[in-house]
């Protein structure tokens, strides 16, 4: 039977939890169908407390149950437990047992490889044991875990260790979402970290046997992180240990729990024979993104779920912040762009829309989107733009100080803003309310002297946003001479009425300028600009994240008239972006970014906002006709850029090398094109890292030469997990609308597609949902391929699946077959029986568009 109909849990029902938890200890006798978790936690009734306690519980077998010593009976349900209790503080004790070896959801403690791992964020610890499992219930916990394992690993700092038996004590208070225990066979990176105040700390990133030589890239990067994060924020790290573990099974990223940060291997491991350029700057990304969370999410956690927003947008921010220093800001700005329009915008255009703070859920795990991440961070930055960098400074320093130890709300977060600034806040706080993505139009005019720019802001009504409102807006705005001087340095326009205009005096000359630098606002900006006035934009504007709008706008006008008018690549964007390309005074990572295209779910919307309904196929022509047309408008500087940009030396995964590898394999693709795959197989050949074989086997695969090096590439890295996951994927993305299906539907039937695995799973189901003409063929197949694994996998793993619907959220904007195919899919799914909560919301969700 499907689970019971989802209850919808809203933000204005919150009421804290009637008692205080002063301590938890937790035993736990590992088996893996029959471990015993024994707790022993001291409760404190709050004044006006119930006589009755509830607490959470899921796939729990209860033993016993005891308070103060004498056995009681609780009154038992799938959702946990309720039990009379004293109007005292009283200690409450418990012994369940549960199976970690039969959890394949991958929620609470479950086995990856014979090893014990846990994942508690958001509801997990309720499938360990009885527990206010809420966010706000924040307490020290006593650890003890015996097992016949070598490593025996929690929070906080180790006590006692000896053959088959751990004690652990966090001394920092933290909700149950933040425990962690791992127990296997594993071997530590170790090294150490002195803290600005002089204190040393014992790091360790744990691993399988075999995968020592992986870890160097990843001690560093946690290193860089706590010198970051004291040097920028002031925080230092509070415990006498920090523990990584790198897991093959995990649903998400990474984890930051308490001292014990587990990960998703592949967001930990590298090597440079094993890893590309990409996966470096993602790794070190992502361990700064955990390690930050230390403060940003642990110190200070969230009161209740609907805050959510609180600890990852502020994370997602830092750790965007981090990633400019150690890299390149102007394309580590792009870079995240490209994310935010790619997966944030369309949800906030379609069905799953929702505010960056919702108010309301049925299933927490669905709402771990890139609303409440991207946008979310985008909102912070925003704020910081608005009051200033010492103001943004001050009101950190403020807001640690102040909330240390809490479990906080948006509220409090602004509060402390408007404490330190002197600012109101309450239209910025709309962010956090309205759902959407502003549309911003910009016009312009030139009267005797004075230069006028009108501002009109529309965000349209919505199911959570029925009578939106003016949002305050930063637009960071420059203007430029005719030719091509600064004669307005980059200023905030703050944008607080519907429609707004600015005035310029004093300008020798009609200027023009350039909006919206930086990309300073998660807003659409509607300007009409002439052709010729993009064109010098792409040549001349100072700002790089507008000379590279600049491009990209090109593009995207040429590849609309292309699909829609049958017209050719447009001269002006190929003379342009020629012109980009050969400037080497420009980072090469930057020109890289500057080659690529508009993707085509981007320009399905483009059309769909026109007006017209997007044909998939066409899309695919007309991205194909203009890599081509780039082939031949470059192929004098082609081939010298890419001998020019050939790294000499050892590797390194640095933003210099990287840069330089990425422009060379640019040029690579596009020089196939004219050529054909020799260079490619040449490159393929004498490749002695992962970002050159794996450029050169994409180029091979394109060309319809791969089959000898993707047999090559099997042969050589089938014992390695991650490159394989490389290998599974890469064959999809690189396949033809006609054949992408087809390929999927291959690899599903290969030895080593392991489904129940996460990452094997997403490199091809995730591949192909990205393949926007495969996907979307119009005979239907992608969608219904797609359907058959996700109903295989809900039972197993919901939450992997609920994530993986996503895909089908822009189905309105294809054409009435398209939607017919889509929609019995929906339906298929849909009547299942038993089908999860997870995915029953967010196919509902999507099916109700």
């Amino acid at each position: 039977m499907r689970d019971a109909a989802p209850q919808t849990i809203y933000l204005k029902d919150y009421t804290p939890f009637g008692f205080d938890v002063t301590s938890v200890a937790l035993t736990f006798d590992l088996h893996p169908t029959a471990t015993r978790v024994t707790s022993r936690i001291a409760f404190a009734p709050k004044p006006g407390a119930a006589p009755e306690m509830f607490l959470h519980g899921e796939n729990l077998t209860l033993i016993s149950a005891h308070i103060d010593g004498v056995a009681v009976t609780p009154d038992v349900t799938p959702e946990g437990l309720t039990c009379p209790v004293p109007d005292t503080p009283f200690i409450w004790e418990t012994e369940v047992e549960i199976d970690p070896q039969g959890n394949t959801a991958l929620e609470g403690l479950y086995m990856s490889g014979g090893m014990y791992c846990t994942q508690c964020e958001a509801e997990g610890f309720r499938k360990i044991t009885y527990y206010p499992d809420r966010p706000d219930v924040m307490s020290t916990f006593n650890v003890t875990v015996n097992g016949p394992h070598p490593v025996l690993l929690s929070n906080g700092n180790p006590v006692t260790a000896t053959d088959g038996h751990a004690e652990w004590h966090d001394p920092w208070p933290k909700p149950a979402y933040l425990f962690a225990l791992v127990a296997g066979d594993l071997v530590a990176h170790p090294g150490e970290f002195t803290t600005q105040s002089g204190r040393k700390v014992a790091l360790n990133l744990y691993v399988r046997p075999g995968d020592e030589g992986k870890c160097a890239f990843g001690m560093q990067a946690l290193k860089d992180s706590m010198t970051w994060d004291e040097q920028v924020y002031g925080r230092e790290y509070d415990l006498d240990i920090f523990n990584i573990v790198a897991v093959d099974d995990f649903n998400m990223g990474a984890m930051e729990n308490k001292g014990l940060n587990i990960f998703n291997s592949s967001a930990v491991l590298a090597s440079p024979e094993t890893s590309t350029d990409s996966n470096f700057e993602r790794i070190e990304a992502i361990i700064a993104h955990e390690y930050f969370h230390n403060w940003t999410g642990n110190r200070i956690t969230c009161r209740d779920w609907f805050q959510l927003c609180l600890k990852e947008g502020l994370t997602v921010y830092r750790d965007s912040q981090f990633t400019s220093d150690m890299r390149s800001t102007p394309v580590k700005r792009i870079s995240d762009v490209i994310d935010l329009r790619g997966r944030q915008f369309p949800e906030d255009q379609g069905p799953l829309s929702h505010p960056v703070r919702p108010e309301s859920f049925q299933e927490i795990n669905n709402f771990y989107t890139a609303t409440v991440y991207d946008k979310g961070a985008e909102v912070i930055g925003m704020l910081r733009r608005l009051v200033g960098k010492q103001a943004y400074d001050a009101a950190l320093t403020l807001y640690f100080d102040r909330h240390d130890g809490q479990a906080c709300t948006i509220e409090d977060w602004l509060q402390v803003f408007e404490d330190a600034t002197g600012r109101d806040l309450s239209q910025f706080k709309r962010w956090y309310s309205q759902a959407g993505t502003p549309t911003v139009t910009v016009t312009d005019s030139w009267t005797s002297g004075v230069y006028t720019l009108t501002f009109t802001q529309d965000l349209p009504p919505s199911a959570t946003t029925p009578t939106p409102q003016p949002q305050v807006i930063p637009i960071v705005t420059g203007l430029l001479s005719p030719s091509g001087d600064e004669l307005l340095p980059s200023q905030v326009l703050e944008l607080t009425d519907r429609t707004q205009s600015f005035t310029f005096e004093g300008l020798p000359e009609r200027p023009i300028p350039s909006v919206l630098r930086g990309f300073s606002a998660p807003v659409v900006l509607k300007h009409d600009l002439a052709e010729d006035h993009t064109a010098f934009l792409l040549a001349h504007d100072t700002d790089p994240f507008n000379r590279w709008e600049a491009g990209r706008d090109l593009a995207r006008a040429s590849l609309r008239s292309m699909i829609r008018e049958g017209a050719a690549p447009d001269a002006k964007y190929l003379d342009g972006l020629r012109a980009v390309l050969a400037d080497e005074t420009l980072d090469p990572a930057y020109r890289a970014l500057m080659l690529g295209l508009p993707s085509q779910s981007d320009l399905a919307r483009a059309l769909h906002d026109d007006g017209v309904t997007p044909d998939p196929d066409a899309i695919w022509t007309a991205s194909e006709t203009m890599r081509d047309a780039q082939a031949d408008h470059f192929a004098d500087l082609l081939p010298g850029l890419y001998t020019a940009h050939q790294v000499q030396g050892s590797y390194a995964p640095d933003a210099d090398q990287a840069g330089q590898r990425s422009l060379a394999n640019a040029t690579l693709s596009l020089l196939a094109r004219r050529e054909g795959p020799d260079r490619a197989q040449a490159q393929y050949n004498s490749a002695d890292n992962m970002t050159q074989q794996l450029a050169a086997l994409a180029v091979l695969l394109r060309q319809n030469a791969g089959d000898a090096a993707l047999h090559a590439f099997e042969n050589q890295w089938a014992h390695d997990r991650l490159v394989m996951d490389k290998w599974f994927g890469l064959q999809v993305m690189q396949a033809t609308p006609e054949t992408v299906v087809k390929i999927a539907e291959n690899l599903t039937q290969h030895d080593d597609f392991n489904w129940k695995n996460p990452n094997r799973f997403r490199a091809v189901m995730g591949a192909l949902a990205t393949h926007h003409a495969g996907f979307h063929h119009a005979s239907g197949a992608g969608y219904r391929l797609l359907a058959d694994w996700l109903i295989k996998l809900d039972p197993v793993n919901p939450q992997t699946t609920a994530r993986m619907c996503a895909v089908f959220q822009t189905w309105t904007r294809y054409d009435t077959d398209r939607q017919t195919r889509v929609a019995a899919q929906l339906d298929r799914i849909l009547a299942l029986p038993d089908l999860s909560r997870d995915t029953t919301e967010m196919l509902t969700r999507i099916r109700g568009s």
